[in-house]
């Protein structure tokens, strides 16, 4: 029977586990620079979600998780904190009027 190969190696924040840490070296060395965008952002939702598990007393900002990412990459990913969207004008954000709902009878119940 073979066994299972385990990584042996240290993990470098144990805050955030073996799996954020292999995502990050998986990362690296995408080619493609959209999926690799796409797949920093999540491992970035992931550490943040992670973050707050194991800091319940500390606010996880966006800035610290660009700092982890980078140290985790050995400074071969650079994360950008995106940008808020913009918000729509007040006038846009009024509420609609609701449209009249056909009217129905009820049937009378007899005893």
């Amino acid at each position: 029977m073979q066994q299972l190969s385990r990584k042996t190696s240290p993990i470098k924040m144990r805050n955030y586990g073996r799996i954020i840490q292999d995502m990050i070296e998986y990362a690296c060395v995408l080619e493609d620079a959209e999926q690799r965008e796409a797949l920093v952002a999540y491992i970035a939702q992931c550490m943040r979600q992670k973050n707050q598990v194991w800091n319940k007393d500390q606010e996880s900002g966006v800035a610290r998780i660009a700092e982890d990412i980078e140290r985790l990459s050995g400074g071969r990913i650079h994360y950008e904190v995106p940008q808020p969207r913009e918000t729509m004008p007040a006038e846009q954000l009024q509420p609609q009027p609701a449209a009249p709902q056909p009217k129905t009878r009820r049937k009378k119940v007899t005893r």
